[in-house]
Order: C-alpha cells, then structure tokens, then sequence
C-alpha cells in the first residue's frame, strides 16, 4: 500500500527531524532539499527513505550534526575538502560551491572530500553547477555491497557517478548512475514491497545468480554493471574503481572495502586507512571552451535528433539522460509524493521518539 504526501508535508517533517539531531536552520533547510529532490524525481530509494538510517547513525555518533566543515588543501584550480563526520547532504554542496567559485575565476575547480557521510543523490550536486552555465560532475564511494568481476568478496560500493549538462530550451542533460548493475536503495525498494529482482543484479554467497532482494544478508554481493564478463562486467568494475580512487584514495577518506556502512547495526573498520566516506566534485565553465549560449543551442540540437531516432518500436521513443526523472518531479509537485507503507511507519518512530507531528496519509 503506498500513501501520498504532498511536497511541503514531507519537507517539514524532515525538516523538523534534522533540527531535533541538532542540525543548524542552515543545514537542516539544505539536507531536507537534497532528500526531498531525490523523492521529486522518482528516485525514492535516496528521499526521506533513508531519513531514519541517518539518525541512527548520529545515535551512533557517526554522524557529527555541527560539523566545522572546511578546506584543508588547495590551489588556485583544486580542493580537498573535510568534512568533519557532516551529514554528506551538506558537506557536499559546500564542496560543490567550492569548486564553482574556483570555476568562475580560473575556469574549472576540483574538489576530493574525506571525513564525509551519505550525500543523497549525485545529481542534486551536480546541478548546482548546472545553473551557473557549468557542467557539473559528482561522484561518491559508498560501503562495500558490491563484488568485483570475478571476486566472491565485497570489495566496492555502489559509487555513483553523474555529469549534468546546461542546456538551452531543454531541461539539463543528467546522466546519474550507480557503477553496480542495481543500486542498493533498489534492493531496499523490493525488500519493502515483497519483490523478487531481476537476475543479474545479484549474487548469492556461493557466487550464483539469485533474485533474493535480502541475498546481501546472507553473504551476497551486488554485481558490476553489466553483470558478467560476458556482458562488460569488468567495464563496470572499471567505473566504480574509478570513482572510488577519486573519491577516497585521492582525498585521504576510506575505500575499497574500509568504506564505513550506512547501516548503523555495522561497525566501521576498526583500523581504516582514510577518514569516513569520500566524494569528489567538479565543475567547469561552458565559456571556458566556447560562448555558452552556442554551446547549448548545439546541445539542445543534439537532443532533438536522439528524440526523433527510428525506434524498434514505434511508440517506444529514444529517453534522454534525466527525462524520466523530470517527468516524476513535474508529476509528484503537482499530485504528491507516494510513499510505501513501511516507510510512513519507520518515519512515524522517528515522529514519536522527537515529539514531531505524525505523517498522515491519503
């Protein structure tokens, strides 16, 4: 059974939540809008979902809620970031805006982040970018769920990347993926619902496919993209180590299988070689390569001609990077946005342990 909310209710009662941790009005504005974005754009997996596992972890002293984030490296064109154990919602726009002022004067900026947690949906920070007429690149490692090509041991998170494009007359181009062939909010989504998922997401703990959503209790490993060798798993491998030496080897926050949970029932490392959870953000001038307006007029050109592609199937039409998302926020502004059942009553014992006003369904 799901329940609808309308934005503001779910914004609120965020909202209220980050404030009962200790959050400052600044911070918990921001947190609330990256999780209720994620929510806007369909992508409920990363929304308020996941509001109750990041008290837990405050609970658990792993999140600090005042954190004195600052910049502990630079040069005039990069950054790293730390964190100080923040909530990743803002210690990662602040990155972000790190990297964009040094864009606006030097052309492009760099930013690692380390000592950092969860930072929700890549594509929210990207897009901050987005809107100074820049391309916005973020990425994130994450705990270990995912096994590599050929490995029968979890060793690499789900690491998202995204890169976000400004256009013209279009909405901006996102591309927002997992490196895993699922991302595990996927899993979590099916695990609530009483779904089996698709083969080639998982593994069992003997190496075999299973489409047992709750396999990772059980010694399971998310896989690659691409699932096999066979099918470009080792591409997919590619990626996610990617992402993880930019985000964590370079920044001097943890990686590989030394990535602290999300889940506050599991202990960190109890000897990593970083600290906490790494990111890494960029963003770089569109007129630093050509006049921004001719760029997305080209842009919006491209667009066009993947839009009118001959199709195997006449009423199945080319999906730009972000367009389903784009249509879910335009939906759920208008007419809510939908919750399962389980979700409502793990929000509704954060309502009763702050004294906030319960969420009541439609």
């Amino acid at each position: 059974m799901q329940n609808v909310f309308p934005e503001v209710t779910l914004r609120k009662f965020t909202h209220d939540v980050f404030i009962a941790i200790g959050c400052t009005e600044e911070h918990a504005q921001l947190a609330t809008d990256v999780l209720l974005k994620s929510d806007l754009r369909g992508i409920d997996s990363h929304g308020v979902a996941r509001l109750s596992g990041y008290v837990r972890l405050w609970e658990k002293q792993r999140i600090n809620a005042t954190p004195n984030i600052q910049i502990v490296h630079e040069t005039p064109t990069t950054a790293t970031v730390d964190g100080d154990a923040g909530l990743g919602l803002v210690v990662a726009p602040f990155a972000m805006q790190v990297a964009i002022t040094k864009a606006q004067t030097y052309g492009s900026g760099w930013v690692s982040v380390r000592n950092s947690n969860h930072f929700g949906i890549a594509g929210y920070h990207a897009l901050m970018a987005v809107e100074q007429d820049m391309i916005g690149f973020a990425m994130t490692n994450a705990s270990p769920l995912v096994a590599p090509t050929f490995a029968n041991e979890r060793l690499l998170g789900t690491n998202p990347m995204c890169y976000a494009f400004p256009t013209g007359k279009y909405p901006p181009l996102i591309v927002d993926m997992a490196t895993s062939a699922a991302a595990n909010g996927k899993l979590e989504i099916a695990q609530r619902s009483g779904k089996a998922v698709p083969e080639g997401w998982i593994q069992d703990a003997t190496g075999q496919y299973t489409t047992d959503p709750h396999a990772l209790k059980t010694g399971g490993a998310l896989l690659p993209l691409g699932s096999d060798r066979e099918h470009g798993s080792h591409k997919g491998f590619g990626l996610s180590a990617t992402v993880d030496i930019l985000s964590g080897v370079l920044s001097g926050a943890n990686y590989g299988p030394w990535v602290p949970p999300f889940v506050a029932f599991m202990e960190p490392s109890s000897n990593p070689p970083g600290q906490g959870i790494g990111h890494f953000l960029g963003a770089m001038r569109v007129d630093g390569f050509r006049p921004a307006d001719n760029f997305k007029a080209n842009l919006d050109n491209w667009i066009e001609r993947f839009k009118s592609a001959d199709t195997i199937n006449e009423t199945q039409k080319v999906i730009i990077p972000g367009e389903p998302e784009l249509e879910a926020e335009q939906d759920r502004k208008a007419n809510g946005i939908p919750l399962v059942q389980a979700v409502v009553d793990d929000l509704n014992t954060l309502a009763d342990r702050f004294g906030i006003q319960k969420l009541q369904g439609k």
